[in-house]
């Protein structure tokens, strides 16, 4: 019995997603085709000159864009950025800092916080279960 390994294969969505670029900005070659396992792991260890350049300027996907302002997508949402920027654009808006920036920036800030108060919690009640059992 032979065992035949399929190449995994992805939509150029799916890897533009990987790769944290935005699809539309694309060379039409990436966007037509599939894009298989190896392929995109060559892309992400010797990235073509287009690929540098979309990382490097953009536009950039929502989630790349809200990374870089230090906020949640949804908080770029009510901010009303519903469209991909250019780190030109990001740059503009962290100078700016608009009203909206800095309270989404605010409950960032409070989630994180949050989080870490929470996971601290779990590993306390963890090491108690952990003497108990002992």
């Amino acid at each position: 019995m032979t065992s035949h390994q399929t190449t995994q294969t992805m939509k150029p969505a799916t890897a533009a997603k990987k790769l944290g670029v935005y699809l539309e900005a694309t060379p039409a070659e990436f966007q037509e085709g599939v894009i298989s396992r190896s392929e995109l792991n060559a892309l992400q260890a010797d990235p073509p000159e287009w690929l540098v350049e979309l990382r490097r300027n953009g536009p950039h996907p929502r989630p790349v864009v809200a990374a870089k302002l230090g906020v949640s997508i949804s908080g770029l949402a009510r901010g009303g950025i519903t469209e991909p920027l250019t780190t030109e654009q990001i740059e503009t808006l962290k100078q700016e800092l608009p009203e909206w920036l800095q309270k989404e920036r605010a409950t960032q800030a409070e989630v994180r916080k949050e989080a870490v108060r929470i996971k601290e919690k779990h590993e306390e009640k963890d090491a108690k279960d952990a003497k108990r059992g002992e």
